[in-house]
């Protein structure tokens, strides 16, 4: 399980992020909006920890970025703004739970391990849809405008990944991680060649590309 701890507090941080490598979790920790921006677009997190107040910013603001970019994972506040109005807010934007400081490590532990096992028992959507296209999981069935498309394996959970993730930007690096756990050299155009297929098979005359471009990023659901 890979979390993103996101705290100015040096200290707090790295306490943070020791508790978790030691029980087993992959940790990464930034200080500042941007890092955790970078972060996230980068590489996927099953988790956040979440301080709010960032030296660049809000952590409110950037919960309710992800939130509206699609990030659908547990995000867990960690946060000195202990008072009832603090917490209600960011429940209301986003948060999945909120832990106010000073805290103890174990309770920590125990409402991420709570977070992630509900979040990974919670169920999941069998099919999914998107301008005219659907994808049936189980049935491994493809239609756009409900005529049968023909898909590999691989286009196939490429544009699951896609659906899964309708306004968020896939990086090439997420791309990799997600459908080919990252074997591959990224210097290739292997992904390209991918969504130059799904383009091709799902794009209609004269509409907006089902999946778009984001020039020195890589892919979003149009």
């Amino acid at each position: 399980m890979k979390i993103l701890i996101v705290e100015d507090e040096a200290k707090v941080g790295r306490f943070i992020e020791r508790a978790l490598t030691e029980h087993a979790y992959t940790a990464r920790l930034v200080s500042r909006c941007a890092e955790a921006r970078d972060a996230l677009s980068e590489s996927p997190f099953d988790a956040i920890v979440l301080d709010l107040g960032l030296p660049d910013g809000d952590g409110l603001d950037l919960l309710r970025e992800w939130r509206k970019c699609g990030f659908n994972e547990p995000v867990l506040i960690l946060s000195a703004r202990d008072a009832v109005e603090d917490r209600v807010r960011g429940l209301n934007i986003g948060a999945d739970d909120y832990l106010p400081k000073p805290f103890c490590v174990d309770e920590l532990l125990a409402r991420l391990r709570s977070l992630l096992r509900r979040h990974n028992t919670a169920p999941r959507a069998t099919v999914l849809e998107h301008r005219g296209v659907r994808l049936d999981l189980l049935a491994r069935i493809a239609t756009c405008e409900e005529r049968p498309v023909g898909l590999t394996s691989r286009e196939f959970a490429l544009l699951e990944l896609f659906l899964q993730n309708p306004r968020r930007v896939l990086t090439r690096t997420m791309i990799a991680e997600k459908i080919w756990d990252a074997s591959y050299d990224l210097e290739t155009n292997l992904i390209d060649v991918y969504v130059r297929r799904l383009r091709q098979k799902l794009d209609r005359p004269e509409a907006e590309p089902f999946i778009k471009t984001v020039r020195g990023t890589g892919y979003q659901l149009s």
